[in-house]
């Protein structure tokens, strides 16, 4: 990289920081002249960043809010965790996230030089998604924007959800598999609720400031997993596997929760602790051994619907 498109990116750098910046604190800072500040500002300018100008003895630069979307200048590094980010954007359950991160993503790479193209595919064909993520209807933009906003500017939100009225202090959104959660604060209900973003519609922020709460426990995703894990349906699980359990404990890594009984024939049959049928079937899955199920009925309902969903995308193949 060339010394002035390096002392450019440097100093977009700091401009990016909310503060005025004088003329002399950017020249010590980049270590050059003043008059190489004024000359690289303006280069900048004709790249389309707004930098704005105050004159005076507390005078200085700033970057501003433009109309228009100036061209980026990435880092190497940058430039590949741009990439990376627009391949898994293009998987999630956001309405029309997937196809403009496919837009973005063939944009970049047309640009992107051959080394970082190949780290680029390096990482991506060596990343698969995981079969049982979770499931979810499309997450409509404006709902996370508004949202995040809401979130960012510590205020209160109202919505509908499940065609209920809600009003609400929002504290965070988490994402697990293709599902976004809402964690808030429940005015009416003066409690922490978790909410599924894809239900959620009719969001309004209030402009009414938000009090300032700690989530229990202090840790938002943990909470959120609880919430939900509470949510779901769990039950137990009966299986014989057809292989012997050190077999099994050598696949998992590990012996599974419950019990792993050997049994005369060289199968094994586990016991599994109360869980939602989504871990059950990962850890099945995770296994790679034939098995059977023996109960109950509902897991048994579970991995049916599983395999016709894998049956149906393999049929013309």
């Amino acid at each position: 990289m060339s010394d002035a498109r390096a002392r450019l990116l440097s100093l977009l750098s700091l401009l990016q920081t909310p503060r005025l910046w004088p003329g002399s604190e950017l020249a010590r800072r980049l270590r050059v002249s003043v008059r190489t500040v004024r000359r690289d500002v303006d280069r900048l300018r004709e790249l389309g960043y707004p930098v704005h100008a105050e004159q005076g003895g507390l005078g200085g630069y700033r970057l501003t809010a433009g109309a228009a979307m100036p061209p980026l200048l990435l880092e190497d590094d940058e430039a590949v965790a741009v990439a990376i980010g627009l391949c898994t954007a293009a998987t999630q359950a956001v309405t029309g996230a997937d196809e403009a991160a496919v837009r973005a993503l063939r944009k970049l790479l047309q640009v992107l030089p051959s080394r970082l193209r190949r780290r680029v595919d390096t990482l991506t064909s060596s990343t698969v998604p995981h079969p049982f993520s979770l499931a979810a209807d499309p997450v409509d933009p404006d709902a996370l924007v508004v949202t995040a906003a809401v979130i960012a500017g510590h205020e209160r939100l109202r919505f509908r959800y499940r065609d209920e009225g809600r009003h609400v202090e929002p504290r965070a959104l988490v994402t697990a598999g293709r599902r976004w959660y809402l964690l808030a604060f429940d005015l009416d209900r003066d409690d922490w609720r978790t909410f599924r973003l894809d239900r959620v519609t009719e969001l309004a922020a209030t402009g009414a400031r938000a009090a300032t709460r700690e989530v229990p426990g202090g840790d938002v995703a943990a909470f959120v997993a609880d919430r939900t894990m509470r949510m779901a349906p769990t039950y137990p699980a009966d299986v014989v596997i057809r292989a012997p359990a050190a077999r099994v404990v050598d696949r998992l890594g590990g012996p599974p929760p419950g019990t792993l009984t050997d049994r005369p024939d060289g199968t094994c049959r586990w016991l599994a602790p109360p869980d939602t049928g989504e871990w059950h079937a990962r850890r099945l899955a995770s296994i790679g051994l034939p098995f059977e199920v023996s109960g109950p009925p509902e897991l048994a309902g579970h991995l049916r619907s599983i395999a016709a969903l894998f049956r149906a995308a393999t049929l013309d193949v």
